[in-house]
């Protein structure tokens, strides 16, 4: 087993542990702070936090770790773990199970190269790692090869974002209106769960018009070992940016034309 197909089965085991931790407070009426940006955090964002980074450096020692509750902890290796302990707070605090565990790693030239969403509350994971491929419900020995659709007309296209306010915010509506005139089905089925259904062929677009590094680092292997195309709204492949749209490579193309059009990759996202 190579290094990074190590790590892929640790960074499973380890969001999985901590999806477990997350369900001990789901729906229980836990106490909701707001943190300096409005954004909700609890106690279970913040012990799930703690326990990935005991798993994972258990394991790994010498690697650095990025979390949104915890910040910054440096490492020698060069490795550097990305957490978003609770990707979707404002679904878990109501109790909609469409929350998610991330876990992503940076290399050595700060590269995105491996990815987990783990949704808890469905009882739904993925895992991928640059050249190793995208897996879901199990790891690369077990689990099923997960592989974008192959719709290639956006009539026919299901595209779903996190939140209409997001467009609003990031100065993007234009993008939401334009694109759902054209396709199938528009919903909003948001935070990690819509790039989960790209990824397994269920959406073909997902538009983040808002995202941070603790989101894009996971997503983007995820992604793109399933065979489609994550980018900023800038059309940048960079794992750098502040939003991200996931598609499957038929319509990536057109997807983005589309956003140019409505003036979307002007967007200046906030993180």
């Amino acid at each position: 087993m190579t290094d990074l197909q190590k790590r892929m089965e640790l960074a499973l085991e380890a969001a999985k542990k901590a999806g477990e931790l997350t369900l001990e407070y789901f729906q229980k009426g836990i106490e909701v702070e707001l943190k300096a940006d409005q954004s909700p955090v609890t106690e279970a964002d913040r012990n799930s936090e703690a326990l990935l980074i005991e798993l994972l450096s258990k394991e790994f020692p010498n690697d650095a770790f990025l979390g949104e509750e915890s910040g910054e902890r440096p490492g020698s290796s060069g490795y550097r773990w990305v957490l978003d302990p609770i990707d979707g707070t404002r679904s878990f605090v109501q109790g909609v199970p469409l929350y998610g565990v991330l876990v992503g790693l940076e290399d050595p030239a700060g590269e995105a190269i491996l990815g987990v969403i783990n949704m808890p509350g469905l009882d739904e994971t993925l895992v991928a790692a640059v050249g190793e491929g995208c897996y879901h419900n199990g790891s690369r020995t077990d689990g099923t090869r997960a592989n974008v659709s192959t719709v290639s007309e956006l009539s026919s296209a299901c595209v779903t974002y996190t939140g209409f306010e997001t467009f609003r915010q990031s100065g993007s509506l234009g993008v939401h209106s334009l694109l759902g005139d054209q396709v199938k089905v528009l919903r909003s089925w948001g935070d990690c769960y819509g790039h989960l259904l790209v990824a397994t062929g269920r959406a073909e677009v997902m538009l983040d018009p808002v995202l941070s590094l603790w989101d894009i680092v996971p997503l983007k292997p995820i992604v793109e070992e399933a065979g489609g195309v994550f980018t900023d709204w800038q059309g940048s492949g960079g794992s750098g940016g502040s939003s991200g749209i996931s598609t499957n490579s038929a319509l990536a193309e057109e997807v983005r034309a589309i956003i140019r059009a409505a003036g979307g990759e002007n967007t200046d996202s906030p993180n």
